[in-house]
């Protein structure tokens, strides 16, 4: 039973460190897509008539 738990601790801890991983280059990724498109907006975008 001892062993049981301990796989599955270990696949848990596994599945997140994986996940993590993942999820912080993402985010990485689309911060730099955010800040391509704000730049690009900044310098490119036609300047409206706005308030």
């Amino acid at each position: 039973m001892l062993k049981y738990i301990i796989l599955i601790l270990l696949a848990l801890w596994l599945l997140g460190f994986v996940v993590f991983k993942v999820a912080g280059a993402l985010i990485h990724v689309l911060l730099f897509v955010a800040i391509v498109i704000g730049l690009y907006q900044l310098f490119f975008a036609k300047r409206g008539g706005g308030v």
